[in-house]
């Protein structure tokens, strides 16, 4: 009789553990090489598969989902033994969302908003690092991504009041 394909620990993990397979994005976060561009591409899929909602309705499920995404990330993290695994990437899913929920809907705007979150996420300014560093637990996890969020929209904002776009 077979037992089926011979996975990795973490693959296996992942896949039978609830709360590990939301905190990788569903399995994204296992996917080799920069899994947190993984995660960022899910949430622009889901951006463009989720109808438009009213600005203060995607915020506050997005401040829930922070929140949700705090515990989760945490007990995955206590459970892995390593506080910020690089294959989870809810907090990416949530942040990038967060981005694209101010970022007006085309193709164009898509991208710059992904391209610059993923900039402020992998460069992580000023006080961005020391969110990554300094505060423990899933509220470090999802803090620092919310954070490069912050500035990518900040820049999404600005980039929109030029003549140029």
């Amino acid at each position: 009789m077979a037992s089926g394909p011979v996975l990795p620990d973490l693959t296996r993990q992942v896949l039978r553990d609830p709360v590990h397979w939301l905190a990788f994005g569903l399995g994204a976060g296992l996917l080799p090489l920069a899994p947190g561009t993984w995660g960022s591409l899910l949430a622009v899929g889901i951006f463009w598969l989720v109808p438009p909602l009213p600005l203060g309705v995607a915020l506050a499920a997005l401040a829930a989902a922070f929140v949700i995404g705090c515990v989760i990330c945490d007990i995955s993290a206590r459970r892995l033994g390593v506080h910020d695994h690089g294959g989870i990437v809810l907090d990416e899913i949530v942040a990038m969302l967060l981005v694209l929920c101010i970022t007006p809907r085309t193709a164009g705007w898509t991208l710059t908003a992904f391209l610059l979150f993923r900039l402020f996420d992998v460069v992580k300014p000023w006080p961005i690092r020391e969110a990554d560093h300094r505060i423990p637990g899933g509220l470090g996890i999802m803090l620092d991504d919310v954070l490069a969020a912050v500035y990518a929209a900040l820049v999404v904002r600005g980039a929109m009041l030029l003549p140029l776009f």
